[in-house]
């Protein structure tokens, strides 16, 4: 039977009070706190599998009720991205998030949750196919034993000379007082067993150097993988909230 084995973990990092970052795994979410282990689920392979990382912005009050908002609802709208216009579906589901963040910040346009914003990024998994999509400077990566490549597309200005991140997004869920609309990325991928995926913030890609992430994806597998990403982020001075999801196709 072939399966789909999801191993995530969300830690605040070592300079962040709260942790900002939710996660969405299936019917499954975890909002603003904290798992001490690398937790893995487990599903069949068929019905669409909604695997997601959402960032709250920083300096944006209101980033944890952001990100949750956004996972909460692409837990519910799941089960729907089964029908054959499903990159449509996605676009729809991301729009709807989007319009869901400002209507809830404009329910009190003095309140400081006004500006609130979210970057997301993740995958839809499907029994011969792999949906990626992303709003904002969250990462999705394909990690085949031979490498990491990046799939997702930031949405972040060029980089100065010299720099490697930056921490502006241009676009993202939310974030500005009056409403705007978003152009979600999304790609279609064929899906083989033995496939994985990184899903992750910037907590984990702006203090760890790719080649770093592929050398842990290269070695590990699932929890040891998950721990010794989240470690490696940790070494480096853990300076944001660190989310992350390792998606990995099986069968018997």
């Amino acid at each position: 039977m072939e399966y789909v084995a999801v191993t995530a973990l969300s830690h605040p990092g070592l300079l962040r009070r709260r942790n900002e970052d939710s996660l969405v795994v299936g019917p499954w979410t975890l909002c603003a706190t904290v798992t001490e282990n690398a937790q893995t689920l487990v599903f069949p392979l068929g019905a669409p599998l909604v695997v997601a990382v959402a960032d709250g912005l920083g300096g944006h009050p209101g980033g944890d009720v952001a990100s949750a908002l956004v996972v909460r609802r692409l837990a519910g709208l799941g089960p729907a991205l089964a029908t054959e216009d499903d990159v449509h579906d996605v676009h729809d589901a991301l729009t709807a998030c989007n319009r869901a963040v400002y209507r809830t910040a404009g329910e009190d346009p003095g309140s400081e949750l006004a500006a609130m914003g979210t970057t997301v990024a993740g995958a839809v998994v499907r029994s011969d196919s792999v949906m990626v999509f992303n709003v904002g400077d969250s990462r999705v990566f394909a990690a085949p034993r031979e490498g990491l490549q990046q799939v997702s597309l930031d949405d972040s200005p060029p980089l100065e000379p010299g720099r490697r991140t930056t921490s502006i997004v241009t676009q993202c869920l939310g974030g500005t007082r009056t409403y705007r609309a978003v152009r979600p990325h999304v790609t279609t991928l064929p899906l083989s067993p033995g496939d994985r995926w990184l899903i992750c913030t910037d907590g984990l890609t702006d203090p760890v150097p790719e080649d770093v992430l592929a050398d842990v994806l290269r070695t590990h597998d699932d929890g040891r993988a998950a721990f010794e990403l989240w470690k490696a982020a940790m070494a480096a001075g853990g300076p944001d909230n660190v989310t992350l999801a390792i998606v990995r196709v099986g069968g018997d």
